[in-house]
């Protein structure tokens, strides 16, 4: 499950903000010994942006998530991509905005470098120190179960594997006397109000099943007449996904089945300046030449308009026009004689001998960062397919359309990994769409920028699937 924040955010951002300030006086205090000032308003000013890039970048890499049951490697991966997003960032407010400020190179190495030294030894220490607290059963929490069935004893079983978590039983409730508990069976529900007089308990957890209404009700009225927290283990975890979240709207706690990181709005207007920025400098660089001459060249070898557009479905199963360098000779069509979508297939008679390098080597799907400009495609997410491939899709794959909750890309997880191009094979769009769906429930920046550069690597080496 995801929470907003941990219990403990406010406490860790406090630490990491006092590190922020004692490696950028360290900073200052070499840097005026080659004749800068101290401190300067320049450098408030300075100081102040660091802390605000920090709370954006740390939280886009969930550097504040809960490492307590983990092992410390995965908190140093966090904190070591936090730094050097941070460094980026400093460095692109250097080049566009403090452009008058004198020793910007000296300030992000050494700035950086003070940083990644005293955050990972803060963090290692407070791990040990929360560690070594509960192993001396210190700031734990005394937890009574509700339930004794299959998902009170799946709870039991986590928090008694995983001590860091700051539990531990103080018993079971259940209607149904469990004298195989041995001694931690406490007694029947109606017994709860005698039961938490007498018993050392703070938190109560209820995982009854959802059918149980009055005795649910129950529990809740007693345990708050005795003070005492209230948490509710859903029973359909069998809906959920790994990433729901819980959150108030209203008087109603609402679940949501399956969240993901793009759902929040700080990360999509991230991915989106990523993609403008990304697909400006390639227009620039490199579009506009490579348009002129690969329309002139389509115009030589074939017959035709330069462009190919095709409706497909974006975000929320809205209808976008996509745009392609056309590699197929005019008046073809998508579909067969069966009436289902004719794919793209090795040796396709309808591709021209000009289109067979244009699809070997991704240039043909080029024309699509007009589409990322619009804001109607992203430069990672999973590929748009055409309507009728959609429509077939749907019914037949599992979670097919949950592909839709994000932009569609112009290359993604799936394709970097050797799912493109034709899926003649039963499984292989059901592969697709499985692989489409982590990218969307594990998507961070530093994702997007590894799948870019597999594109690029895959556009260099050459791809069997593409053709």
């Amino acid at each position: 499950m995801k929470t907003n924040q941990p219990s403990n955010y406010f406490l860790r951002f406090a630490l990491d903000c006092s590190i922020l300030i004692v490696s950028f006086i360290l900073t200052r205090l070499y840097i005026s010994q080659k004749g800068d000032v101290f401190f300067s308003k320049f450098n408030l000013i300075l100081l102040f942006t660091s802390f605000v890039v920090w709370h954006f970048v740390s939280n886009i890499n969930n550097l504040y998530d809960d490492f307590r049951s983990r092992s410390f490697s995965y908190e140093f991966i966090s904190i070591l991509k936090t730094l050097l997003l941070n460094a980026v960032i400093i460095t692109f407010l250097f080049f566009y905005f403090f452009k008058n400020y004198p020793y910007p190179r000296t300030f992000v190495i050494l700035y950086t470098s003070l940083n990644f030294l005293l955050l990972t030894v803060q963090k290692f220490i407070y791990k040990q120190y929360i560690m070594s607290e509960r192993s001396k059963n210190r700031n734990i929490k005394k937890v009574l179960i509700v339930g004794a069935g299959t998902l009170g004893m799946s709870f039991y079983k986590v928090i008694s594997e995983n001590k860091l978590l700051g539990y531990q039983l103080a018993g079971f409730v259940d209607d149904t006397k469990k004298p195989q508990l041995n001694g931690e069976y406490l007694g029947k529900i109606s017994e709860l109000e005698t039961i938490l007089e007498n018993t050392d308990v703070e938190d109560v957890v209820i995982a009854l099943p959802s059918g149980a209404v009055n005795q649910i009700k129950e529990a809740v009225q007693i345990s708050e007449k005795n003070a005492k927290r209230v948490r509710i283990i859903p029973n359909y975890s069998h809906l959920l996904s790994p990433n729901f979240t819980v959150t108030n709207f209203g008087e109603f706690p609402l679940i949501t089945i399956r969240s993901t990181p793009l759902d929040d709005a700080e990360n999509q207007f991230f991915k989106r300046v990523f993609d403008v920025i990304f697909s400006f400098l390639l227009f620039v660089i490199i579009l506009s030449w490579l348009f002129p001459l690969v329309a002139l060249l389509i115009k030589l070898t074939s017959r035709g308009t330069v462009f190919f557009k095709q409706e497909r479905w974006g975000l929320q199963n809205k209808k976008i026009i996509c745009y392609k360098f056309r590699s197929m000779v005019v008046h073809c069509t998508d579909i067969d004689s069966a009436g289902k979508y004719n794919q793209a297939r090795k040796n396709d008679p309808r591709i021209t001998k000009f289109g067979k390098f244009l699809r070997k080597t991704n240039i043909d799907e080029l024309p699509q960062f007009f589409n990322v400009i619009c804001g109607e495609m992203s430069i990672v997410g999973p590929r748009p397919h055409p309507i009728s491939l959609n429509l077939e899709s749907k019914e037949t794959v599992h979670n097919y359309m949950l592909r839709h909750i994000v932009k569609p890309g112009i290359t993604g997880w799936a394709q970097v990994n050797g799912h493109r191009g034709e899926t003649k094979e039963p499984g292989q769009m059901q592969n697709r769409v499985n692989l489409d769906l982590w990218y969307i429930h594990n998507w961070s920046f530093w994702l997007d920028c590894q799948i870019i550069f597999q594109t690029i690597m895959n556009m260099v080496k050459g791809d069997k699937n593409a053709y």
